[in-house]
């Protein structure tokens, strides 16, 4: 293929995607969807901000005991969750590309917003202290947070497993779950969560993608609204 084929490739790739992109970038769904994630990570820290401030007043988060954690030994891998967390952003985005499905991304955005503003809720609600002998996040990452307060339930995990349940192509989902099952290796083997947050952020991103399929499915602009066909009575004619 010559350089003139090559660049009219190129331009009708991107004219293509540009064409897709239009009906999306005039949903209000998009946007929603964008307000929900900003939500999410503003709450986010506002919590973890107010577990500060409370241990900076002298009072103290309880640690807990853990059978997992009890029984596994400790090594400092805390880099290998926070790159593995970003992995599956990155594969989501190509995902999109690829497969086109770029009608979805208003529901990826909503359901990873919606997860942690009930996160932000319940990091307060249940103010747990760091696992014994969590040293904190790697220095090129220093966390996701400023500060590393709030364990329950995981956002590594939760978030990394609603986008497998969201991505349809199954290539795409064998991948995610690989860097799923890294993180929580990791986790477990660096202190990063106890074992209660780990599976409570599975089954809070389950829960959330469930009643986000069954009752906010106009997020999702590809899914075509479902038709209730009423069937009109027979009436039958008797002779009298």
């Amino acid at each position: 293929m010559d350089d003139k084929n090559k660049k009219k490739s190129v331009f009708a790739f991107i004219k293509e995607i540009f064409q897709r992109l239009v009906p999306l970038l005039k949903s209000k769904y998009l946007y929603l969807g964008i307000l929900a994630v900003v939500a999410g990570a503003g709450l986010n820290f506002a919590s973890e901000a107010y577990l500060h401030n409370y241990m900076s007043e002298g009072k103290s988060l309880p640690m807990l005991s853990d059978l997992i954690l009890d029984n596994l030994p400790f090594y400092n891998v805390s880099l290998i969750y926070d790159i593995f967390c970003l992995i599956p952003i990155v594969l989501v985005l190509i995902y999109f590309v690829h497969k086109k499905d770029y009608d979805r991304i208003p529901m990826f955005l909503l359901m990873s917003g919606t997860f942690y503003i009930v996160r932000s809720v319940f990091i307060v609600l249940t103010p747990f202290g760091n696992p014994p002998m969590f040293n904190g996040s790697d220095s090129l990452f220093h966390g996701f947070s400023y500060f590393e307060l709030g364990v329950y339930p995981s956002g590594h995990t939760g978030n990394v497993f609603l986008m497998f349940l969201l991505v349809k192509d199954r290539t795409y989902k064998w991948l995610i779950l690989a860097c799923l099952i890294i993180v929580i290796i990791s986790l477990f083997l660096a202190r990063g969560h106890y074992s209660i947050d780990i599976l409570s952020g599975l089954f809070f991103s389950y829960a959330i993608r469930s009643f986000g399929e069954k009752h906010l499915s106009m997020f999702d602009l590809g899914k075509k609204p479902q038709t209730v066909t009423v069937k009109k009575p027979v009436y039958s004619e008797t002779l009298i």
